[in-house]
């Protein structure tokens, strides 16, 4: 399933409990069409401790995944908007549908 959203881009929630928040995504699952951005949808993990003293156990607070039709990019100018695909130098890019500037690329991690 082609997302169109990327690890590292900056979105928008639409939809659900944390609507209205914005940040980045921190992972996409493209299979099952879900993304994880970050300080959305917090949720407690109960971690046993590692061996060796690598991991402390304990009750974990992390991100969980929302579905990708609960998301939209944020543009340039701080609005959420759709995303289209334009062929600029022979290769296919993507494009913000409100403005229609090219969708910066995320920074490497």
């Amino acid at each position: 399933m082609a997302l169109g959203i990327r690890k590292g881009d900056l979105v928008r929630v639409t939809k659900g409990a944390d609507r209205g928040k914005t940040g980045r995504v921190l992972a996409v699952d493209a299979e099952r069409g879900r993304v994880r951005v970050e300080k959305v949808r917090i949720q407690k993990r109960h971690v046993k401790p590692g061996r060796r003293a690598a991991r402390a156990g304990g009750i974990v607070e992390q991100e969980g995944f929302i579905d990708v039709s609960n998301v939209m990019l944020v543009d340039g100018q701080g609005k959420p908007s759709r995303l289209r695909t334009a062929t600029q130098e022979g290769r296919r890019v993507r494009v913000f549908a409100t403005t229609g500037e090219r969708v910066p690329e995320p920074a490497a991690s």
